[in-house]
């Protein structure tokens, strides 16, 4: 699969309606009567761009093969290792994964949301369904990326606070200067340098390392 490569955000419908039907759509479901059914409900709303993985031995790397935006997987009463195989999948990924099973319990449930699964449809593999559930397993999956990446930059933001706030304290005990002048240095090195406060400020603590 692509390095970096985007999510699909383009793929739900927008206001009008209107599907982008050139998402690749992977199908994975060692039952072809299963497939069939996912793959016929595709095409009859415009999806040329299927392809099915037809077992299930070395299912990363076929997915990595394939590089699909979004991943369609029809399972039969699975047991707890090809569900946690399928998880495993999902969590490698980092594509909106539906999953379609005919019985299942609130522990697998459970652990589909764990495993990052944006859809999990129990007992709801009907051909008519296909279109919606995919809308909706790829707006749920870019909900939760928004969130993801958003609570990185918060996470981030706060390390940053963090080494920016230990630097201050080196430069004042260093300097004999005050915490707004340490922040200052800080920031009038990082703009003649072209760089990130906390970039400074981590050059600070290292060189206090150093200097131990």
């Amino acid at each position: 699969m692509r390095k970096g490569s985007e999510p699909p955000g383009h793929g739900a419908p927008s206001p009008g309606g209107h599907r982008d039907s050139t998402l690749k759509i992977a199908i994975v479901d060692e039952s072809p009567v299963r497939a069939a059914i996912l793959e016929d409900g595709l095409r009859e709303a415009g999806f040329t761009l299927v392809e099915r993985i037809g077992e299930t031995r070395n299912l990363l790397a076929r997915v990595y093969a394939l590089d699909p935006d979004v991943i369609l997987i029809g399972l039969e009463n699975p047991s707890r290792d090809v569900l946690e195989q399928m998880f495993q999948m999902s969590r490698a990924v980092k594509r909106p994964v539906a999953m379609f099973v005919d019985q299942s319990d609130s522990a697998s449930i459970e652990a589909a949301v764990d495993a990052g699964v944006s859809a999990y449809i129990v007992d709801g593999l009907k051909k008519e369904r296909i279109t919606s559930i995919l809308d909706l397993c790829i707006s749920r999956f870019n909900s939760f990326a928004r969130l993801q990446a958003e609570l990185d930059k918060a996470k981030d933001a706060l390390e940053d606070r963090k080494i920016i706030d230990r630097a201050k304290g080196v430069l004042m005990k260093a300097r004999n200067c005050t915490e707004e002048e340490a922040y200052a240095l800080l920031r009038k090195t990082a703009m003649n340098e072209n760089k990130r406060i906390a970039e400074i400020a981590q050059s600070v603590l290292t060189a206090a390392e150093m200097f131990k």
